[in-house]
C-alpha cells in the first residue's frame, strides 16, 4: 500500500475511533440493556460518511474502497459490536446492492440518502421458514401489469422496522429455481408494508433485528433491481461483500475483549503480582493475539481483492468463517481472564461473549461457509 494510502488509512482509523468513545462508549450498556436502536446516532455517522464508505462521491459518498471499509468497522465494532453490526448491515447490504445492481436513476434516488443517514437501509432475503435454503423462499412478488403484487414476510432483518429502505429478494418464478427470484426495493410507507416483531436477542442488542410484512403491497416494475430473475445471482454476489463486513465485525469484537482483557490483566493482582505475570494468562493473550492477527490479515486479503475488483468469494467466506469462530473464542478467553468479575455487567468482556455468537450465524452460517469453500475449491 502506498504511503499516501497508508496516511489516508490512519486518519480514518482515527477519526472513526474517536467517534465511537466520544458517541457510543458513553451509552453502550444503556442501550444493550434497554435494546434501544439509537437512529440519532446513525444520522451523525453519516454526517461522517461512515454510512457511505464504498459509495462514489458522485452519489454522495466518500467514495473509499474495503480497506478504508474494514477499519471503519474494526474501530465502531471495537466500542459496541451492536453498532457495528448495523453499520455493516446498511453499507454492504442494502446499499450496495442498490450500488451494485441499481439502474443509474435508482442510485440517484437512494444512495445520497443513505450515504448521508437521512435513510437508514433494510435487506431482506431470510424468512421464518427459510435460512440457509433461501430457494424455497414463500415471500412470492406476482406480476399484475406494471405493478408486482408482494405478499409475505421476512426475519431476521437488521433495521425491518426502522430501516427507511429495503431491498427484498422475492419469488418470481417456480419454487427451488435459482433465476426465479427478483430484488426489489420497497420504500417505507408503501401500503402492504410494515414492520413485524422485534426480536429480543441474547447479544447485539442495540442493533434492531425484526420482521418485515408484505400484504398485497403493490410495487411498480421501476423498482426491481437489475433484471427479473436476477435477485438470487444478485444476492450471492452482495454476500462476498457482506461477509467481509461480518469478518470485519469478528475482528473488531475480538479485539475488543482482547484489550479489554490485556489491561484487567495487568490491573488485577493475585498473589501478590498481576495475573499477567502468570504463563496461565500470558499464554492465553499470546493465543488471543495470533489468532486476531491471522483473522485481520485473512479479513484484509479478501477486501484488497474486492478493492481489485477480483473474485474474492473463496476468501472472504474463509475470512467470515475464521474471524467469526475465534471472535467467540477470544472473547471466551477474555471472560476468563477476568474470572467472576468477566460474568458480570460491570465488566465489559460479557458483551463481548454476547455479541461474537450471532457472527458465527449472521450472512451465513459457519457451517454454510465451509459449504461455499469446498464447492470454490472443488471447482479448481
Amino acid at each position: 500500500m502506498k504511503v499516501e494510502a497508508l496516511e489516508n488509512l490512519k486518519m480514518i482509523k482515527e477519526s472513526a475511533r474517536d467517534f465511537a468513545e466520544a458517541h457510543i462508549r458513553p451509552h453502550v450498556m444503556e442501550w444493550d440493556e434497554s435494546q434501544h436502536f439509537p437512529m440519532d446516532l446513525f444520522h451523525k455517522m453519516g454526517k461522517h460518511g461512515f454510512l457511505g464508505v464504498i459509495v462514489p462521491v458522485k452519489y454522495g459518498g466518500v467514495g473509499l474502497g474495503y480497506q478504508e471499509y474494514i477499519t471503519v468497522i474494526e474501530e465502531i465494532g471495537k466500542v459496541c459490536g451492536s453498532i457495528g453490526l448495523s453499520v455493516a448491515a446498511h453499507n454492504s447490504l442494502c446499499t450496495n446492492h442498490i450500488l451494485m445492481f441499481g439502474k443509474e436513476e435508482q442510485k440517484q434516488k437512494y444512495l445520497p440518502k443513505l450515504a448521508s443517514g437521512q435513510w437508514i437501509g433494510a435487506w431482506g432475503l431470510t424468512e421464518p421458514n427459510t435460512g440457509s435454503d433461501a430457494g424455497r423462499m414463500r415471500c412470492v412478488a406476482e406480476k399484475d401489469g406494471d405493478y408486482y403484487v408482494l405478499n409475505g414476510a421476512k426475519n431476521f432483518i437488521t433495521h425491518g422496522k426502522s430501516g427507511h429502505v429495503a431491498v427484498v429478494i422475492a419469488r418470481t418464478g417456480e419454487l427451488l429455481d435459482s433465476h426465479g427470484m427478483t430484488a426489489f426495493v420497497v420504500e417505507r410507507g408503501t401500503p402492504g408494508f410494515s414492520g413485524g416483531k422485534k426480536e429480543n436477542k441474547l447479544g447485539m442488542r442495540a442493533s434492531e433485528t425484526a420482521e418485515m410484512i408484505f400484504d398485497n403491497c403493490r410495487l411498480h416494475k421501476s423498482q426491481i433491481l437489475g433484471e427479473v430473475g436476477d435477485g438470487f445471482i444478485q444476492s450471492l454476489k452482495i454476500l462476498d461483500g457482506g461477509r467481509i463486513s461480518i469478518a470485519a465485525l469478528s475482528v473488531a469484537i475480538a479485539k475488543g475483549a482482547y484489550e479489554a482483557a490485556v489491561q484487567y490483566s495487568q490491573e488485577r493482582q493475585q498473589f501478590g503480582k498481576p495475573i499477567s505475570k502468570f504463563q496461565a494468562i500470558c499464554f492465553k493473550l499470546a493465543d488471543m493475539a495470533t489468532k486476531i492477527e491471522a483473522a485481520e490479515l485473512l479479513t484484509r486479503k479478501a477486501g484488497f481483492l474486492k478493492d481489485k475488483g477480483e473474485t474474492s468469494t473463496t476468501i472472504s467466506a474463509m475470512a467470515k468463517l475464521y474471524a467469526s469462530e475465534i471472535s467467540c473464542q477470544v472473547a471466551n478467553e477474555a471472560v476468563q481472564v477476568y474470572g467472576g468479575y468477566g460474568y458480570t455487567k460491570d465488566f465489559p468482556v460479557e458483551k463481548y461473549y454476547r455479541d461474537a455468537k450471532l457472527c458465527t450465524i449472521g450472512e451465513g452460517t459457519s457451517e454454510i461457509q465451509k459449504v461455499v469453500i469446498s464447492r470454490q475449491l472443488l471447482k479448481k
